[in-house]
């Protein structure tokens, strides 16, 4: 990790168990640089906007959930058939009980990453749970800036840059999910495969309900 020092920025500081090196270094060598800077980052917004809301989280558990929740977009993590969210989810349950995490916390973490894409329901559960949602909705969709001083956010960007990143972020998403198009059923990852996939159909959801095997 000495590349990514300081341990502490913005006022937060990174957990400096083994088990959040061990997780630095897996996600660092699966992921690519954006994946990666990003989900640093979504660690320190989810803290900080914690810190606005008094919301309190096991900073460990918040870690890994922050640097595993795109992990399933990944080549060396991705499935075929199921959704990128849940690869990710699984991976650091499988992470955490290796290290000793109890099921409990194991759990918090898996729903952080799992729900991370599924608007305001996070929000109205445990503080591992909402603050990965937190993270990600200001990292990716500029959600809660206004609860970060500026000076804050200055130093986490500039310890972890967003140079290009709105486009490099949309080409992972698409590179993760474009061969598991049908997993992106009433998920926001289908606005990208539409936007981006040739020849994608998005499923519409009265279509599901009327085409349905009942007769009425």
């Amino acid at each position: 990790m000495d590349d990514i020092v300081p341990t502490t920025v913005a006022g937060i500081t990174v957990p400096g168990s083994k088990l959040a090196r061990e997780a630095t270094d897996l996600v660092r060598e699966a992921a690519s640089p954006t994946v990666f800077h990003h989900s640093r980052r979504v660690f320190f917004w989810g803290s900080l906007r914690g810190l606005t809301r008094g919301l309190y989280a096991d900073p460990e558990l918040l870690y890994v959930g922050a640097l595993f929740h795109d992990l399933g977009l990944t080549e060396r993590y991705r499935t075929d058939d199921r959704r990128f969210e849940i690869d990710g989810a699984d991976e650091a349950r499988r992470f955490l009980h290796q290290h000793g995490i109890g099921p409990l916390d194991a759990q918090l973490v898996w729903e952080g990453i799992a729900l991370h894409t599924t608007p305001e329901i996070p929000w109205h559960m445990a503080p591992e749970v909402a603050l990965v949602t937190a993270g990600v909705e200001a990292d990716v969709l500029g959600l809660g800036l206004d609860e970060i001083e500026e000076d804050d956010r200055a130093e986490v960007v500039a310890l972890h840059p967003r140079t290009g990143f709105k486009r490099q972020i949309l080409r992972e998403f698409t590179d993760g999910i474009a061969h598991r198009p049908a997993t992106t059923f009433g998920n926001v990852k289908a606005d990208v495969l539409e936007r981006y996939l040739p020849g994608y159909e998005r499923k519409n959801f009265v279509d599901v309900v009327l085409d349905s095997g009942w007769p009425e």
